[in-house]
């Protein structure tokens, strides 16, 4: 995911290993420009009702795209997806979009996967960069949910360098329980929740898997898959 250890296992400046990767950092590092209204840790924890309610709101049209009702959506589907949603992305960066976001390489997009995949989209609709004109008409009602979930990744990366570090996840849980023995362990254990491919530091894409896992959603697709195979 982009990053490298030095020996004493502190970050060095991290390197983006896709195109799609580059393009998430840098406008994650636009947005960070604004500012965030976030300020503590526990403000974003109280948000988990509110955008776990908001983010199974759109389960209903997940199943829609889901043509051939197998659970999953693959390439083709979603490309339907993006022509029923009015999102103006071009063939190839909804592919790229696609692999970095099948994370389990089944050539298939789970829930949890598709808002992580929808949020990337949300992210990178202002792009002026982009050799194509992109649009966001009908997304299903999210984009206060995907600001909020922006909002939260921007509080965490202090340095604004659009990667949150060991260090970056300590203070912001310090910020709201300094004095506390524990702050320390539930800054380490919420990181390494984030830090998939345990390199030190964590991009927007994992945190975005990590949060859907926080509030829930990642646990009810597991579940679903193993009632479907009883």
């Amino acid at each position: 995911m982009g990053g490298a250890i030095t020996k004493c296992g502190s970050p060095r400046a991290a390197v983006p290993e896709s195109k799609l990767e580059a393009s998430v950092i840098e406008a994650m590092r636009r947005r960070e420009a604004q500012g965030c209204t976030i300020k503590s840790f526990n403000s974003i924890i109280l948000k988990f009702p509110k955008i776990d309610e908001s983010l199974r709101k759109c389960k209903a049209a997940f199943e829609d795209f889901d043509e051939d009702g197998n659970g999953v959506i693959d390439p083709e589907e979603l490309k339907h997806c993006f022509l029923k949603l009015e999102i103006g992305f071009p063939d190839e960066e909804i592919n790229d979009l696609f692999k970095a976001c099948d994370i389990n390489e089944v050539k298939g997009i789970k829930f949890n996967e598709f808002i992580v995949l929808l949020c990337l989209v949300y992210l990178l609709k202002d792009d002026p960069t982009a050799k194509h004109a992109k649009s966001w008409k009908g997304m299903l009602n999210l984009e206060a949910t995907f600001e909020t979930l922006v909002d939260a990744f921007v509080f965490l990366d202090k340095n604004k360098d659009g990667y949150v570090s060991k260090n970056e996840m300590v203070d912001a849980i310090n910020e709201t329980t300094s004095g506390e023995r524990s702050s320390g362990r539930i800054a380490m254990k919420r990181f390494e929740e984030m830090d998939w491919d345990k390199n030190g530091m964590v991009n927007f894409k994992e945190f975005l898997f990590a949060f859907t896992h926080w509030v829930g959603i990642e646990d009810d697709a597991d579940e679903d898959e193993a009632e479907n195979s009883d």
